[in-house]
């Protein structure tokens, strides 16, 4: 699956993601002005319109005598997609891992488990309150589908440059560091002067008391 992913991504078949690219940014698209069962049917009565035409077609040659009666989608049909029990085993198990690892974060975020980490979340809360006026759902998913498709074709073709710009981003964050620690060291009050070490104030002591033996 994942080696699936990452031919889709890298447009390593052009066909083949080309078609499932629009068929995605399409049919999302469509989910602002109608349904999403609406256009889920939609999309299925497309596809089941070309695979009957071509069904009918091939059979027609078989009536003909034009084909050998191969059918036209019958490396699909012969496909194996059932899982075994060991792999729906681990499939199930990784998705309840997952449930439970996010449950656990927002619960530890929530019930201030850690002050930094909630903060942080709570501004993060507050910042896509201003996203959600400012868009939807719906179209900060189709940007993220865009951008799952470009920005690695883009990054494999850019590489270099990309590589010297964040370089360059890397060297001007550490100087920004650098100087503000550079000033906080100017501003920070000196320490103060440590007292006398104490084997010095034990022998002063330890003479004092010789003296007063002697008197």
């Amino acid at each position: 699956m994942a080696s699936k992913l990452v031919e889709l991504v890298y447009w390593k078949k052009v066909r083949k993601t080309g078609i499932i690219f629009t068929g995605l940014v399409v049919s999302l698209a469509s989910m602002f002005q109608l349904s999403a069962i609406t256009v889920l049917s939609h999309i299925c009565l497309g596809i089941l319109c070309i695979t009957f035409t071509l069904r009918l077609y091939y059979k027609l040659l078989e009536l003909l005598r034009w084909n050998p009666g191969v059918h036209p989608f019958q490396s699909y049909l012969d496909y194996d997609s059932t899982l075994t029990d060991k792999e729906t085993v681990a499939l199930v198990e990784e998705v309840v891992l997952l449930i439970a690892f996010a449950v656990t974060e927002i619960k530890r975020l929530l019930f201030i488990e850690n002050i930094v980490d909630s903060i942080k979340f709570a501004v993060l809360l507050y910042l896509l309150t201003y996203v959600g006026v400012m868009t939807t759902g719906l179209t900060l998913v189709i940007t993220a589908v865009i951008a799952m498709f470009s920005f690695p074709i883009l990054y494999k073709k850019q590489q270099v440059r990309i590589r010297r710009i964040t370089r360059a981003v890397k060297a001007f964050i550490k100087k920004i560091k650098s100087l503000f620690s550079s000033l906080y060291e100017s501003v920070r009050p000196s320490e103060p002067s440590e007292p006398a070490s104490k084997p010095a104030i034990t022998a002063v002591a330890a003479a004092t008391k010789q003296k007063a033996k002697s008197k």
